[in-house]
């Protein structure tokens, strides 16, 4: 199932020592509470809530960068006060792209603003 991109919910036995009963979906966050419960016939019975609300259409808020009002030339002048020969020299290429990286998310930190933004 799992090659198909399915879960399978219930993992106990439903009748006897067997699982005759599916409850499968694409996303585990579908299902919530599945519960193995009380005697129906020769069949245990299965509890469980279905959650059917597109987990790609719940608002969520998240601070994303303001790009429009940043301060490009002040993040130039603070970018460019490091001595990269100096603080490179012998690193490998990991080593180097990683101060590359904290010295660019340090300067955006201080010279781009964020602003909340609603995705849907």
């Amino acid at each position: 199932m799992n090659t198909n991109f399915l879960q399978q919910h219930v993992n106990e036995s439903t009748s006897g020592n067997n699982i005759f009963d599916l409850v499968m979906t694409t996303t585990v966050l579908s299902i919530k509470g599945l519960e193995v419960t009380g005697k129906f016939g020769d069949h245990q019975m299965i509890d469980f809530s279905l959650d059917l609300q597109d987990p790609n259409t719940r608002t969520q808020h998240e601070q994303v960068l303001d790009y429009k009002r940043a301060n490009f030339e002040l993040m130039k002048e603070v970018l460019g006060i490091y001595n990269y020969e100096v603080l490179m020299s012998n690193k490998n290429a990991e080593e180097c792209y990683m101060i590359l990286k904290d010295k660019t998310a340090t300067a955006t930190g201080h010279h781009i603003q964020k602003e909340n933004q609603a995705n849907q």
